[in-house]
């Protein structure tokens, strides 16, 4: 039986010391054809590990409803790792964080609002136990106890960093013992003192995470477990990207020489990330420090990583590889990767049909009514966009409409007409109007721009979560459209006018004779999301940074392919172009 221990400051698998370098590659960012291709070039690498996360809002979509395969598919990931010669690393935590939608947990929790997050709440527990009863099998023949490659298993993330309450910690690392979790479990946070004394687990082994500063966050470590290995859990090499900032990147040679400081200190290492890959559909969350700063994290997750979104080593690979072979014991020989996958320009694609939203939402769902406003939880949907319209009287001088909380962002409709833009956390926008005296019909669209993924106001439904005023008066009586758009075969689409006008969407097709990855250009468009083939590719937005989508082979076919474009503004060319080159700003 084989298990991951250690003595004293050294690791030991299998009787044999071991010291670990990881790479984090999520299986949930990644089109299943292609984590073969990843896991090799992580080997390739030098890595002997890999590490994921597992985010519960991908497994469990509605409560009772489990999803395990396609790009779910966790034990195929695991496996294929194995068989190419890999340990593993799970995190299985409830959350996870990771830039993704709500840190990985469900968003029907939400729909409660006795439910307590991260804590010791007999309602938020139940939920995770039912989850583990479920997810917790599927691993255990896949432990390496059991003759697998998984070697370790974190039992919260960064639980520092939000809360203190040890008996929740005691609590999951009960339940996954109790269920046959027998390898080495462990925590890892930041490398303070609030954060390891909350988020550690006696007996268990406490990492930290970092970016720079291996020295200290080494020492502080130290503190609190002064013989055990040191390892840095979530190595910090790249960093992603909000809405509306610059890309972020780092030099190679910066990233390196951290990675040669944990060497020289005989730690192991997760790289973190190793392969970034992408935020399809609407699965990207979102940051908020402070209350009114609200920042949803864009499509791509490319991470400035080892390996590109499309799976390309960067330099930061090359220079990682260097120093492991330096630092290693063994001869790593000649640097062997799976063939590239290659890109392609397919070209200009003309969108040539039109189907505005506000005529077809009978076509997209089945309207409630409601005294107010509500969020989508408690109706049940999860993401994209909520729609509500109701009825005020009239003759009315112009006054300001408010939104007491929009999550996240609203365009407004005064008998069908545009009036402007509503954000949350963004004072500067204002809609107001004068009502005639027939009255006026009101409809608001609003996106769920990504739950929060971390901080202190992770509880974050979506939708108007408050009332809804014209100057000092609330409205009342809401039709509500739920507009989750994972279906939109009910459209009708007719030819596209001249004068594309959104909210809308746009349909055209593409000849393909060999596929290969591509990448997207929108550059007329203004904000929206991208369906290709019925595969929601993910948002994109003009304020960048990021020009292009990222089009993995596996999602086109030989001969036509489909196209959708649900632009929420307007375009001023109805057309896109397939790129061999990605655009991250």
């Amino acid at each position: 039986m084989a298990v991951l221990t250690y003595r004293g400051s050294q690791f030991i698998y299998d009787n044999e010391p071991i010291q670990i370098y990881s790479g984090a590659i999520h299986y949930f960012r990644v089109v299943p054809e292609y984590w073969e291709d990843r896991l090799l070039k992580l080997k390739a690498c030098g890595l002997n590990t890999v590490e994921t996360y597992v985010p519960w809002n991908f497994h469990e979509p509605q409560p009772g409803q489990y999803r395990f395969e396609g790009m779910a598919d966790l034990e195929r990931f695991i496996q294929i790792a194995g068989d190419v010669g890999l340990y593993v690393i799970v995190r299985p935590s409830p959350y996870i964080c990771a830039e993704w939608e709500f840190g990985g947990l469900p968003s029907w929790l939400l729909a409660d609002d006795e439910i307590r997050l991260r804590c010791h709440d007999a309602k938020f527990l139940a939920n995770v136990d039912r989850y583990y009863d479920v997810l917790l099998p599927k691993l255990k023949p896949l432990l390496s106890t059991n003759g697998g490659p998984i070697i370790a298993m974190q039992i919260e993330n960064e639980y520092g960093s939000f809360g203190n309450d040890a008996n929740y910690l005691k609590y999951l690392r009960d339940g996954m013992m109790r269920r046959g979790m027998d390898v080495l479990l462990f925590t890892s946070d930041g490398p303070t003192d609030p954060m390891l004394q909350a988020g550690s687990v006696p007996g268990h082994l406490a990492t930290v995470n970092f970016g720079s500063g291996t020295k200290g966050a080494f020492a502080k470590l130290r503190e609190y477990q002064p013989d055990e290995p040191l390892m840095c859990m979530e190595y910090w090499n790249g960093w992603f990207d909000h809405w509306g900032e610059s890309h972020h990147t780092r030099e190679a040679a910066d990233a390196a020489s951290v990675f040669e400081e944990m060497l020289r200190e005989g730690a192991s290492v997760n790289f973190y990330m190793f392969h970034g890959g992408t935020n399809f559909g609407f699965y990207n969350g979102a940051n908020c420090q402070q209350k009114d700063q609200y920042e949803p994290t864009i499509t791509s997750y490319d991470y400035d990583s080892l390996l590109s979104e499309s799976g390309e080593p960067t330099a930061k690979f090359h220079a990682v590889r260097e120093l492991i072979a330096r630092y290693s014991d063994s001869s790593m020989g000649e640097l062997v990767l799976p063939e590239p996958k290659g890109t392609i320009a397919y070209g200009r694609v003309e969108l040539t049909e039109q189907a505005g939203l506000l005529r077809q939402l009978g076509r997209l769902s089945v309207p409630v009514q409601r005294t107010n406003p509500e969020p989508m939880e408690k109706f049940g949907q999860d993401y994209g966009f909520i729609c509500y319209q109701t009825r005020i009287s009239g003759p009315r001088e112009r006054q300001e409409l408010v939104v007491q909380e929009v999550r996240d962002r609203a365009l407004v409709f005064v008998d069908g007409q545009f009036q402007g833009v509503l954000e949350r956390g963004n004072t500067a926008l204002s809609v107001s109007f004068e009502v005639p005296a027939e009255g006026a019909e009101i409809m608001i669209l609003v996106e769920n721009m990504g739950r929060i993924n971390y901080g202190p106001y992770l509880r974050d439904p979506k939708g108007i979560t408050e009332g809804v005023r014209h100057g000092f008066q609330f409205l009342f009586d809401w039709t509500i459209h739920c507009l989750p758009l994972t279906d939109l075969s009910g459209l009708q689409f007719s030819s596209a006018t001249s004068e594309a006008q959104g909210p809308a969407f746009y349909r055209g097709s593409f000849r393909v004779d060999e596929t290969q990855d591509t990448f997207l250009r929108l550059d007329s468009w203004t904000k929206g999301v991208v369906y290709v083939n019925g595969f929601n590719l993910g948002r994109y937005w003009d304020k960048g940074p990021q020009k292009t989508l990222y089009v993995p082979a596996p999602l086109l076919r030989q001969g036509e392919n489909e196209i959708i474009l649900f632009e929420l503004h307007k375009t001023t060319d109805q057309a896109v172009t397939f790129v061999d080159t990605p655009d991250l700003g």
